[in-house]
């Protein structure tokens, strides 16, 4: 062969391949859902401010959107599992477009108390345990498992983008006007999100893998554990043995894996720690920091920067320092920005803080979500990223309750306590956590580094 015809093959590219369209659509989805869930994150605790001044108080909005993971997610999972995901997806959009709806009726009547605020956000809650749990197990469907980490960053840039630098100043400003035109346009993005979800491909509704999953030979090691999923059940009828059966697979699968066990232990105490830091954020940032109001979503963009910066960065460090380091530091770095924000309360070193942790939270999200998937047959996504949420944020109201009375003596405790114990919590799981594995090196029947 001649140098020429050597020379004229063309040479591989280093670009990576696209995540095709049907990932797209999921994208676009997602974007509208994210802009309702942006504003009602913004507009609940600002809401609630004007309600109330009582810390604890405005810490249940916090607890109200958090509860329904420890009470609703893992059924949530199930459903997800069990009937076509796109139907899931739009269910969950339509039906918090009503609920939204219904506040900004109570808004305009001036009907509106904490009391039917904290109603609401209950109800966004358990909606979103089944949008979220939806959301998460289409996309292994439609990208392979290397690209899981490229998938999920960019799901959560758009979730950034949209919640963060569009939602939070936009909200902000709009109830400083008023507050029908940002609960209306709340209404009106999880319509469209509802809608949208309704025209994904049929690769998306989990029923290919859930009939893959049914053959026997193609499941041997988790149908083990079937006859004492069984033994419960005996007198019962056959679909309430199954549906107790399919509530617990989601915990076995989690609690079998020696890799997925101690990473959910850490990630439910380290959730805590959070929670309480954030529950009376709003207060530490208007009445410590003193910014006003109607600038509170543009301050808080500072944390969506954060944010977007991890998003877009994460696979690189990924690739070049491995899964669990950049998890590790990400971990530690982020509660400790935290203690310098309750430590030295001045506008700029909060908004540093917020950048910060806000990057490290999301860079910690994009790889745990990157390894749980890879990890866990499609099959049992939603079971077990229901199972998984039920501890993770099910324990997290404990953690805004926890800030909401440290908050009573002194909006700067919660972040100084907090943070601290998340600390503590980081250094006892930091040799676990540096020597997790990447995605593509598990393999999800036998989810083990290969």
């Amino acid at each position: 062969m001649s140098s020429a015809a050597v020379n004229s093959e063309p040479e591989p590219s280093m670009r990576p391949e696209p995540l095709g369209g049907a990932f797209t659509k999921v994208v676009a989805a997602n974007l509208s859902s994210s802009l309702g869930d942006g504003i009602a994150r913004v507009a609940a605790p600002l809401l609630a401010v004007q309600l109330t001044d009582d810390p604890l108080l405005v810490s249940l909005v916090a607890v109200a959107a958090l509860l329904p993971w420890l009470l609703f997610a893992i059924p949530a999972g199930v459903l997800v599992d069990r009937i076509d995901r796109r139907l899931a997806l739009g269910l969950a959009g339509g039906v918090r477009a009503l609920v939204a709806g219904g506040l900004l009726a109570l808004h305009l009547t001036e009907a509106l108390t904490i009391w039917w605020l904290l109603l609401v956000v209950l109800l966004y809650g358990v909606l979103e345990t089944v949008y979220d749990g939806a959301i998460r197990a289409v996309v292994p469907s439609l990208v392979g498992r290397g690209d899981l980490p490229r998938a999920n960053s960019r799901i959560e840039a758009t979730e950034i983008v949209v919640q963060q630098f569009l939602s939070q100043p936009l909200t902000s400003w709009l109830l400083a006007i008023s507050a029908a035109w940002a609960l209306g346009l709340n209404t009106a993005a999880y319509a469209v999100a509802g809608g949208l979800a309704l025209t994904l491909p049929a690769v998306a509704s989990g029923v290919v893998a859930r009939r893959r999953a049914s053959r026997p030979a193609d499941r041997p090691a988790l149908q083990a554990p079937a006859a004492t999923d069984e033994e419960p059940g005996r007198g019962a009828p056959p679909a309430v043995a199954g549906w107790r059966a399919e509530l617990v697979a989601g915990f076995r699968f989690i609690w079998a894996n020696p890799m997925l066990r101690p990473l959910w232990i850490v990630s439910v105490l380290i959730g805590i720690c959070h929670a309480a830091i954030t529950s009376t954020l709003v207060l530490f940032v208007l009445d410590r920091l003193d910014v006003p109001e109607a600038w509170y979503g543009t301050f808080m963009l500072a944390g969506a920067l954060g944010a977007l910066t991890a998003a877009a960065t994460t696979s690189r460090l990924k690739a070049r320092f491995g899964t669990g380091p950049v998890m590790a530091v990400a971990n530690a770095v982020g509660l400790g920005a935290w203690f310098l924000a309750g430590a030295f309360p001045l506008v700029w070193v909060g908004a540093i803080a917020i950048f910060v942790s806000f990057g490290c939270t999301t860079t910690w999200n994009v790889l745990v979500m990157s390894l749980r998937q890879a990890a866990v047959p499609n099959h049992l996504l939603g079971r077990v990223h229901g199972t998984w949420r039920t501890a993770l944020w099910g324990a997290m109201p404990i953690g805004s309750l926890a800030g909401g009375l440290l908050a009573r003596t002194g909006y700067s405790t919660p972040l100084l306590v907090g943070a601290t114990a998340g600390l503590l919590v980081a250094v006892a799981g930091h040799r676990y956590i540096a020597t997790l594995p990447d995605p593509e090196s598990l393999d999800p029947e036998t989810p083990e580094p290969a």
